[in-house]
């Protein structure tokens, strides 16, 4: 399976009196285009996914709903819980474990967890690997086994690249 760790787009700026909750800053406009050319640049080189899972927080909701938009996925994003905080390999595997076995599964997320997850997979450790994973950047990790140290890298695409 190829999973492709996402980061949610640019967001509006941290306000409490507009958004109380972080939870709820949506996505700028600028982040809106952003992510739609990243995905548009996966369609085209065939790397739609199958199933989206996002965390469910609005500004990776509204990421995830550009990613299925643009790169043609057939059913909505599935939001899950553990791409809000800190990544739990033993619950994505229930989520990813529970669909019909995509071959590609985006997980849209928030940094530093994204990083945190990457690093999981491909060194073992949450902190082993380091880099700026940049709002809308897409890792692609191939993977049998959602396990420490068991995934591959594959692609890093960044923003600006497309």
């Amino acid at each position: 399976m190829l999973l492709l760790l996402v980061r949610h787009a640019n967001a509006a700026e941290r306000d409490p009196a507009q958004w109380p909750d972080d939870r709820d800053r949506p996505l700028t406009d600028k982040g809106r285009k952003v992510q739609a050319e990243v995905s548009r640049f996966l369609r085209k080189r065939d790397l739609s996914p199958s199933l989206v899972l996002t965390s469910p927080w609005t500004r990776a909701v509204q990421t995830a709903e550009i990613l299925v938009e643009v790169a043609l996925v057939g059913q909505p994003p599935v939001p899950c819980e553990p791409l809000a905080r800190d990544p739990d390999l033993i619950r994505l595997q229930d989520f990813v474990g529970n669909r019909a076995g995509p071959a590609i599964v985006a997980l849209v997320g928030h940094s530093p967890w994204m990083e945190d997850l990457a690093s999981l997979l491909l060194g073992g450790t949450g902190t082993s690997v380091r880099t700026d994973f940049p709002k809308s950047g897409v890792m692609g990790i191939e993977v049998e086994r959602l396990e420490p140290g068991a995934g591959e890298l594959r692609f890093f695409v960044r923003p600006k690249m497309v």
